[in-house]
């Protein structure tokens, strides 16, 4: 963290173009990385996952009502406030997320890929992005919903 917030200040200190630059290049690799831990994860708790059904269901089933409770919530009140869909949208996303990727990275660096804590943010990813997937269906499906209840309340 501090490497990166010293090589980060080096980059801006050289122009804001040049920042960009090098962020625009290390894009691709930053999610290659995030889908290789995705991976490992997987291959190393995979078993873990089918051997323990009912704990793997008592960490997703709160995760999956969070999810769903939050992003529900932050469209329904960015409707309310009259916000327009676009930025309603990403706002429900964002209210729901979990930040798993942080998790997971977070969980191995202290814990290592064997324990408990991995085993979580492995089933939170499991079930957070095929919801978040969803929710972007829904958020995108139910414009027309969206935007006739801001007109309604506009008058």
């Amino acid at each position: 963290m501090v490497i990166a917030q010293v090589w980060r200040k080096a980059l801006l200190r050289k122009g804001v173009k040049q920042f960009e630059q090098v962020v625009g290049r290390l894009g691709p690799f930053s999610i290659s990385a995030l889908l290789l831990t995705l991976v490992l994860l997987f291959a190393f708790r995979g078993e873990a996952i089918i051997d323990q059904p009912l704990v793997i269901a008592l960490l997703a089933v709160p995760i999956l009502i969070q999810v769903v409770l939050n992003s529900g919530l932050a469209y329904w009140l960015n409707r309310r406030m009259g916000v327009q869909h676009c930025v309603a949208g990403p706002s429900a996303l964002i209210g729901a997320s979990n930040f798993f990727e942080l998790a997971v990275a977070t969980a191995i660096s202290l814990f290592g890929f064997q324990s408990g804590a991995a085993l979580a943010t492995v089933v939170g990813v499991l079930i957070e992005v095929p919801v978040m997937l969803a929710v972007v269906a829904v958020v995108n499906r139910s414009q027309g919903w969206y935007e006739s209840g801001m007109r309604a309340a506009r008058g």
